[in-house]
């Protein structure tokens, strides 16, 4: 299964159908590469925010007000093009408002048979809880593409394994990762976070990211990092953990996923972290003590 991720360019779009058309330009791109599952990353509803005077894009909450305006036509665009360009699309986050001026970090999945499922994300950045208006989800999900189990974790859940490790119990062997950073260290935590679920679960994960400047935006003002997909270090698998990355201008990192070759190399495993997992749970393992030095 060929996958993309998108190192996605930030712009000022003027209103709705310029976002549209740019959306439907970047994974028409995807689809012609053959991709089957295409990544988009977090905070994408708010290059929306552009759309308005620049009274509210240059406010947080009234972009995350605002924004809510596009919900439906957000929606309703990605389910259209996962339909007409037979793709899955991972449509990045859209600040959803929840009531009582509150708003999740969610993430929509849409299959090209019509459906769709979301994901909340769970942990918030210091950014995020100083809005005071953004919360966290309750609820973790796996969904089936194509007889695929595949979750999503948006960017700062990425760096916990508990949840990831819930998602690959239930039977996922893809994590889409829609990230948004905007120093090289959140970049690199990311990263090394998604490298790590890798290894610890066998799992592949497609990582994608924002990229440029917008300064008319509190949020999406600067942003760093590269796109890629991640495979666990071992037998037959890439040395480094990485199969594609984006560089430079490139917008897609696209690769294919080898779903049974990934199952296969836990037979011949030089390290198998998911299998040897429960060796943390043995009772002497789950407290630390102070030993004194003899």
């Amino acid at each position: 299964m060929k996958v993309a991720v998108a190192k996605y360019p930030v712009g000022q779009p003027r209103d709705f159908d310029a976002f549209a058309e740019k959306q439907t330009h970047l994974l028409q791109q995807a689809a012609d590469a053959g991709a089957r599952i295409a990544v988009l990353p977090e905070y994408l509803s708010l290059e929306l925010a552009a759309t308005f005077p620049v009274a509210i894009s240059a406010d947080l909450i009234a972009s995350l007000e605002a924004t809510q305006a596009y919900v439906e036509d957000f929606q309703h665009l990605y389910a259209t093009l996962a339909q007409r360009m037979g793709l899955h699309v991972v449509a990045g986050s859209f600040l959803t408002a929840v009531g009582n001026g509150r708003y999740r970090n969610r993430s929509h999945w849409f299959t090209p048979d019509g459906r769709s499922g979301w994901q909340d994300k769970l942990q918030l950045t210091g950014f995020e809880k100083h809005t005071q208006v953004i919360e966290g989800g309750d609820a973790l999900r796996v969904f089936d593409a194509d007889g695929l189990r595949a979750g999503i974790s948006i960017c700062y859940d990425a760096e916990f394994p508990l949840p990831v490790r819930a998602q690959q119990q239930a039977g996922a062997r893809l994590l889409a990762v829609p990230s948004c950073t905007d120093t090289d260290a959140g970049a690199t935590r990311v990263r090394v976070g998604c490298l790590a679920r890798a290894l610890e679960n066998r799992i592949f994960v497609a990582q994608s990211v924002t990229a440029g400047i917008a300064r008319w935006s509190p949020a999406l003002d600067k942003n760093t990092g590269e796109a890629a997909l991640y495979a666990p270090m071992d037998v037959g698998l890439p040395a480094d953990g990485v199969i594609a990355q984006t560089s430079g201008q490139q917008v897609w990192a696209i690769g294919e996923l080898d779903f049974e070759a990934l199952e296969a190399s836990r037979q011949h495993a030089q390290v198998a972290n998911d299998r040897d997992w429960i060796g943390q749970d043995a009772p002497a393992l789950r407290r630390a003590r102070l030993a004194p030095f003899a």
